[in-house]
């Protein structure tokens, strides 16, 4: 059987509806000179904001 595709509105709605994620690092050197990692993942849109609390 074939899948029902949705064509025009329906199709837009669902693709807007999608979150577009993403995972950051961030690194920070620790007290002993050893570098720690953070990973996190967020909204695409919210990204640079993350970054520069974090700098």
């Amino acid at each position: 059987m074939a899948k029902k595709q949705a064509f025009g509105e329906e199709a837009q709605a669902m693709k807007a509806s999608q979150r577009k994620m993403a995972k950051v690092v961030i690194a920070k050197k620790g007290d002993h000179g050893k570098y720690n990692y953070r990973e996190s993942m967020m909204d695409q849109e919210s990204v640079n904001e993350f970054i520069q609390k974090n700098k």
